[in-house]
């Protein structure tokens, strides 16, 4: 196993997913430009700032882990260079930390997030409280999406970790 090239393919994988932030984070962006524009009823007009945060933030997530992990593919190979087993030992420690946030963050906080957004949109009937329980699950599901997949490709990168440290 060549450790430096399925690091760089993980790297990439990750800069692939963060585009996925940013595609998601610019739809809704156009959601909110289009209710602002288009937006005839009440409701419709609450949805224009709900959209408008969800997307920057979003987008900003994107942005973030591109930049983040573009610079990781770069720096990967000067950090492999310099001491393989340093690298392997870090890069093992570093997916178990994030391994670990996934699992509090994407699997017990966002479903969370998801059912307090339920409640409240059917419990409060004020059109911008709906607009923004609405708006709150559906980036909350985009999140949940995308984490999911980026979250098997850390429990792999990790395994493979594990696997060639053992080989050392």
């Amino acid at each position: 196993m060549d450790i430096l090239k399925t690091a760089t393919d993980w790297a990439k994988a990750e800069v692939f997913s963060a585009q996925f932030f940013i595609f998601f984070g610019v739809l809704f962006l156009i959601g909110s430009i289009g209710f602002w524009q288009l937006g005839k009823t009440e409701l419709a007009k609450a949805y224009i700032i709900p959209l408008l945060v969800a997307g920057l933030l979003l987008a900003t997530i994107g942005v973030g882990l591109l930049i983040a992990n573009k610079s990781r593919v770069t720096s990967f190979v000067k950090d492999y260079n310099q001491d393989s087993v340093a690298f392997v030992k870090s890069e093992i420690i570093r997916t178990e930390k994030t391994i670990n946030d996934f699992q509090n963050t994407v699997y017990k906080a966002i479903p969370i997030i998801i059912i307090i957004a339920a409640l409240l949109f059917i419990f409060i009937n004020k059109p911008v409280w709906r607009a923004i329980s609405t708006t709150t699950i559906a980036m909350m599901i985009v999140i949940i999406m995308i984490d999911t997949n980026s979250y098997t490709r850390y429990v792999d990168y990790h395994k493979e970790l594990i696997a060639i440290e053992k080989q050392e």
